[in-house]
């Protein structure tokens, strides 16, 4: 089987691509599998006229709505690997080879959440990484940053950004780096408060966070908690080689999002720091542009149009 265009994931970016290329009459096969990055979230938001929608809804609502264009296949199935060059790849969908004159990557980053109690029970219920996404729901309720040393540059206008939702703000470092001094004076003076003993653990009643407790049995009143977790690369995408740029995100041209390697295009999570719904969708859409660009020149060229 050949197709224009291979989409190796189907969130927002690969669902909003496939849209694109279906409507450009490319032959498209979005391929859908694997668990999903924002499993734990209830809502999508700012996402407009989608602002509330569950996630799972929101696929379903964008599978449907391909059904429209009959030359876009949608499988759930794992890609296993991919070799060839540009306008001749082959790449492994379940037990099938199938070719491709292009490759969308799609695949969301891996979250490596930290090894604190209760953690990951709450992470997409009380743990968050975005106030934009939660901060709404849970406005001028006691709030805390769970800060990283590899964030410090982004520990004071991260924490003093959470007090536009909330009052009490609490930035715990778990006594894991220094803060420098005036670092320490603009949070004071943003009202943002210091917590740097260990965590222990978060304690919670069900899916809500009541608090943080410190490893000498201190409870720090809490019901939202934000923290930016390490994200690391699915394993497609360390295989293929691409280019990484010093945070581990996919290298993209800003206008193609064309990647180090020819032919292979990434949209969505893992190619930048801000992510979210609405900014996979547009990044997958304006993928999709450039790839039927390209692949309609190569048609023209060769006298196929």
């Amino acid at each position: 089987m050949s197709y224009d265009v291979i989409i190796v994931g189907g969130g927002p970016a690969g669902l909003s691509a496939a849209l694109a290329l279906g409507r450009a009459r490319k032959r498209v096969l979005l391929c859908d599998a694997g668990p999903r990055r924002n499993a734990a979230a209830v809502h999508i938001h700012n996402f407009v006229t989608r602002d509330g929608t569950p996630p799972d809804e929101f696929r379903a609502v964008g599978r449907e709505q391909l059904v429209a264009y009959p030359k876009v296949e949608v499988r759930d199935a794992p890609v296993g690997g991919l070799t060839g060059s540009s306008g001749a790849f082959q790449v492994a969908v379940g037990e099938e080879i199938v070719e491709a004159r292009r490759v969308l990557l799609c695949t969301g980053m891996i979250d490596e959440l930290p090894a604190i109690d209760g953690l990951r029970e709450l992470w997409g219920h009380a743990v968050f990484q975005c106030p934009y996404c939660h901060g709404w729901e849970v406005q001028d309720r006691p709030w805390g940053y769970l800060a990283r040393a590899a964030d410090l540059a982004h520990l004071v206008p991260f924490a003093i950004l959470l007090r536009a939702w909330t009052r009490d703000v609490v930035a715990f470092t778990g006594g894991a780096f220094e803060v420098p001094e005036d670092s320490l004076e603009r949070l004071r003076a943003a009202g943002v408060r210091i917590e740097t003993a260990p965590l222990a653990r978060l304690v919670a009643d069900g899916q809500q966070l009541q608090a943080v407790e410190l490893t000498d049995g201190a409870r720090v009143p809490c019901e939202a908690l934000f923290a930016h977790p390490p994200q690391r690369q699915v394993g497609l995408v360390r295989a293929l080689g691409v280019g990484l740029d010093d945070d581990g995100f996919v290298r993209v041209d800003p206008m193609t999002r064309e990647t180090s390697v020819a032919g292979i295009y990434a949209s969505g999570d893992l190619t930048t720091r801000m992510q979210g719904a609405i900014f996979a969708a547009a990044a997958g859409v304006q993928a999709a542009a450039a790839i039927n660009g390209a692949l309609t020149m190569e048609l023209a060229s060769s006298g196929a149009l």
